[in-house]
């Protein structure tokens, strides 16, 4: 093999990094091996990431059995459940630019042969991926696995519930004891949110999509067997390793094809259309939102599961795991079975080997499908020329008019909601909270577990040039692009406008005279930034817009772009 770490290891030249090297016990036989970069999101502030401590020993055992020489280094994670709600959910979107760059940077100056990362809260795993895609260095992405449900009142609990209840009590439908009973129950112990909400929906995207190892990510993360999954990754990537496998090669337009088919089937996180964009562009593949309601548009829904669904992340792995999934799909000739995956087979071969549980309720029968399209399609009209995401599952609602109730920020429209101002057949409008607006798109499952908790979800819309966690559930839309910040038409809807969605027809539409948007466009100017110095301040100068992935990695393009869209 030809080694990139030797430039670092080998040579008279290099015996003060070695000196330094051998400080922390490598020796040179261990330096004259592979070496594996071990990237950890492990972090102590969720339970998401906790257990990835004590998985990362067991990817640099396989390593070293594999004949390589791992090396540990750690990211940063930030979580979306503890974080809803207030400012600091604006750094979560923020976060995956910082891992991807942070584990960039290390693999970069420590000329790795090879990386397994391992990941579990919602943007270490995109994160991740866009820094395999951009290294191009044979790696492997190891999901820590779902949280197990909670219980309470014979009934599952996810982080979801407690979203919902706090919105129940403030709307008086339940007392502070029931409140206080869920939350205790609700998370009971490591795992990343328990629903197919956005972790575990790209962890879907990453088996399917050919970088994790089909029959690693539906584990959960306290189950014991998720040690020998971690052993088996650092196995995986010698061999990728010493095949020169690379991401590159494993990411083309089919694999990203075969991913959406998994989130389509799946009903899953609207999240995975921002993260797939920014992983297309890391990879050079050419990939647009439209794309995606391509391919929603022939994938039926036949996994069952919550938001939309009965059943948690963990029931999937009881089902026979998210190769269950692939076979299905497989079957149906919904995806490219011969698009290559980090084991060096064929997607389909990989499918071929799982081991469906008998009577299993989970993934069901293609001519049982839930739903006959994927669980999430593009609009576009004079409100998102750029194009948005609506959320299919969880309703039946195609179509919804009503009158604009328009907030600048998250926590107006919250209080508006606590306050009963918000009415059934009202069109909720939170704008301001794009990605260079918020900026980092917040997510807004306080707002929409509140409208559920409410009593309103069933008969209002929202949206948003924002997010949506994936626990969100109901007629919501999100990423409308162009944002408001950058003098996106949703900046000059007016209180009371009447707003049309139709998810059948893909539009969305304010019934305002096309003159009158223009005449409102000019008379608009763009807000002071919120933040001008720091993070966010280079964010918001670099990202790009949610229909571009909201990526950070085109500089030129980002600085070239306008501060207020031309009109």
């Amino acid at each position: 093999m030809k080694l990139t770490s030797h430039t670092i290891t080998q040579g008279r030249d290099r015996a003060p990094a070695r000196a330094m090297l051998k400080a922390i016990g490598f020796t040179d036989e261990d330096l004259a091996k592979p070496i594996i970069g071990v990237a950890n999101s492990w972090i102590e502030t969720m339970p998401c990431n906790y257990n990835l401590r004590e998985l990362a020993v067991h990817v640099k055992e396989g390593i070293r059995a594999a004949g390589g020489t791992p090396m540990e280094f750690n990211t940063i994670a930030i979580s979306d459940g503890v974080t809803m709600g207030t400012e600091g959910m604006k750094a979560s979107l923020v976060s995956r630019e910082v891992i991807a760059d942070s584990i960039e940077l290390l693999a970069r100056s420590q000329m790795f042969d090879g990386v397994v990362a391992l990941v579990a809260c919602d943007k270490t795993i995109p994160g991740a991926a866009m820094a395999l895609l951009r290294l191009n260095v044979p790696g492997v992405i190891l999901y820590g696995g779902t949280i197990l449900p909670g219980h309470y009142n014979g009934r599952d609990l996810s982080i979801m519930d407690v979203f919902e209840a706090v919105g129940a009590n403030a709307a008086g439908r339940i007392g502070d004891e029931e409140l206080r009973a869920i939350e205790d129950h609700a998370c009971p112990g490591a795992g990343a949110c328990g629903g197919q909400f956005t972790a575990n929906t790209m962890a879907t995207v990453l088996e399917l999509i050919g970088l994790s190892p089909m029959g690693t990510a539906s584990i959960p993360q306290v189950d014991k067997r998720k040690n020998d999954v971690a052993r088996r990754c650092g196995e995986i990537v010698m061999d990728a390793v010493r095949s020169e496998r690379r991401p590159r090669q494993i990411c083309t337009r089919a694999a990203f094809e075969n991913a959406i088919a998994g989130v389509a089937a799946t009903a899953g996180s609207t999240n995975a259309v921002l993260h797939l964009l920014a992983m297309a562009r890391e990879a050079e593949v050419p990939l647009s939102i439209d794309d995606f309601d391509a391919v929603c548009a022939r994938t039926p829904v036949f996994v069952d599961l919550k938001p939309a669904g009965r059943f948690m992340a963990a029931d999937v792995d009881k089902a026979g795991g998210i190769g269950v999934i692939a076979h299905r799909l497989t079957e149906g000739n919904l995806v490219n079975g011969s698009a290559l995956t980090v084991t060096g087979r064929t997607f389909a071969e990989e499918a071929a080997d799982a081991k469906e549980t008998p009577g299993q309720e989970v993934v069901l029968p293609l001519a049982r499908a839930l739903k006959p399209r994927g669980g999430m399609a593009i609009l576009r009209g004079n409100l998102a020329p750029e194009g948005c995401v609506i959320k299919l599952a969880g309703h039946n609602r195609m179509q919804h008019s009503g009158p604009a109730r328009v907030f600048d920020c998250e926590e107006d429209t919250q209080r508006a909601i606590k306050e009963g101002k918000i009415k059934p057949g009202d069109v909720i409008i939170i704008r301001y909270e794009g990605p260079r607006g918020g900026p980092g798109m917040r997510e807004m499952l306080w707002v929409t577990a509140a409208l559920v908790g409410a009593g309103l979800s069933d008969s209002v819309a929202l949206m948003t040039d924002g997010r949506f966690s994936g626990a969100t559930h109901g007629f919501m839309i999100a990423h409308v692009a162009p944002e408001a910040y950058n003098g996106g038409p949703i900046a000059v809807v007016r209180e009371g406008d009447t707003i049309t969605i139709d998810a059948a027809r893909g539009s969305i539409d304010m019934e305002v005279a096309p003159q009158e948007i223009r005449r409102r466009l000019a008379l608009w100017t763009p807000p002071a930034p919120r933040y001008t110095n720091g993070v966010f301040a280079k964010y918001v100068a670099l990202v790009s817009s949610a229909s571009e992935g909201a990526i950070t990695s085109r500089v030129e393009a980002a600085l070239q772009q306008p501060a207020v869209s031309t009109r």
